[in-house]
């Protein structure tokens, strides 16, 4: 892979060489060249708020108003061992001069690999909002960190929990006992998806003393095919009615009533609420959550094209109050920065339905939060193999 990404490399400078004798030719500065065109990104369409509180906005255009710069964006989708490819030996870093992660741990794996730029948190005027527990020394300084470097800008993150009908179930849940409980059987359903799925499960296997497991988001051989033979077990008696893909999915099966309780994302509860107009509420499992962010990152080719500058615009508004309060009432992201209730309560746009379901929300994560059997989403397990291979099996049965 190192020879293929140095090759890769040379071939894209050669490139900027060409581009950079062109400029020169012409009597402008080669970082000019590229300057007037628009930040190239690479992420997903929920990294984006419109102006409007609560909308998730039609395009980008709001983002751009609010940076002062122009953006070109293009889908981000598939699994991170796809898009580490793409941006170490693929053409990634040639289209692309910021890209967002698929979960924990890209940061290190692109860093490691020459992929992606340190991040000069100088030039990000609110880096000093972030929320304290990225500073250093703190639980999340890891997930935007390699070799004690910044490489990355956090920008939505969440602790996922079980979303549940409240008028059909009578009740709270705070316990994932409940997803598991033969009272469900038929009409519960997890994230077709090894990471989120075991995690959640181990956390929820540890903390209740079923099973021997050190650390849920880093488990050993055994103690991923003991979580995954008891999802298989569970499957085999029918206990689970899908393992839902895709966002609408996960929507769908909850705004249908197909399923009562579902381990799934907060945005997925928040949507199958509205479009159900039913009591569909999110939990605070009393076990813990997988907690995680996602982060956005300055490509090498972003920087040898001239486009640090927007980038450090746009991650600017990204540590707004301003974006973390429609993340957050839009899509139900906690939002990476401290001020967000003050903002709103100086903030005309909001009215007051929507500053109460904002301060409700960010209390619930809070709460989510503070839960002692956490555990941080990591894509990348030691024993990445093992979940692989024991993930097959659980699909199979």
């Amino acid at each position: 892979m190192k020879t293929q990404f140095e090759f890769n490399r040379r071939v894209m400078l050669q490139a900027m060489g060409t581009i950079a004798a062109t400029a020169a030719a012409s009597g402008i500065p080669f970082s000019s060249a590229f300057a007037e065109g628009p930040l190239n990104i690479w992420t997903i369409g929920v990294a984006k708020v419109g102006a409007a509180p609560g909308t998730g906005g039609a395009d980008w255009g709001d983002m751009e108003s609010q940076a002062g710069i122009k953006i070109a964006y293009t889908a981000k989708s598939g699994s991170a061992d796809q898009a580490i490819l793409k941006m170490v030996v693929g053409d990634g870093n040639q289209l692309y001069d910021a890209i967002t992660d698929n979960g924990g741990g890209m940061e290190d794996a692109l860093a490691s690999q020459g992929a992606i730029a340190k991040i000069d948190t100088s030039k990000i005027d609110n880096w000093g909002n972030l929320l304290d527990h990225y500073q250093s020394g703190g639980i999340g300084e890891g997930t935007i960190r390699h070799d004690g470097d910044v490489y990355g800008v956090p920008y939505i993150s969440n602790a996922d929990s079980l979303a549940y009908n409240g008028s059909e179930i009578g009740g709270t849940l705070d316990s994932w006992e409940a997803l598991f409980d033969s009272q469900f059987r038929g009409r519960a359903a997890m994230q077709n998806d090894f990471g989120p799925t075991f995690t959640n499960t181990g956390i929820y296997l540890k903390e209740s003393g079923k099973q021997d497991i050190e650390n849920p988001s880093d488990m050993t051989e055994a103690e991923v095919a003991g979580v995954a033979q008891f999802l298989i077990d569970l499957k085999k008696q029918g206990h689970f009615r899908t393992f839902w893909d895709g966002f609408q999915n996960g929507v769908d099966i909850l705004a249908s009533e197909e399923v009562l309780v579902s381990s799934c994302w907060e945005p997925v509860q928040i949507v199958a609420a509205r479009k159900s107009g039913k009591d569909i509420r999110y939990g605070t499992m009393k076990e813990g959550h997988q907690t995680w962010n996602n982060i956005w990152m300055l490509t090498n080719g972003g920087v040898e094209r001239g486009r640090a500058d927007d980038f450090y615009k746009l991650m600017n508004t990204y540590l707004s109050p301003w974006f973390g309060a429609r993340t957050l009432l839009t899509f139900g992201f906690a939002p990476q920065m401290n001020g967000v209730l003050e903002y709103i309560e100086g903030a005309s746009e909001f009215e007051a339905a929507a500053k109460e379901t904002v301060a409700q929300r960010l209390a619930n994560k809070n709460a989510r939060y503070a839960v002692s059997g956490n555990s941080w989403q990591n894509v990348f397990p030691t024993n990445i193999r093992a979940y692989q291979d024991w993930w097959a099996k659980v699909q199979a049965a």
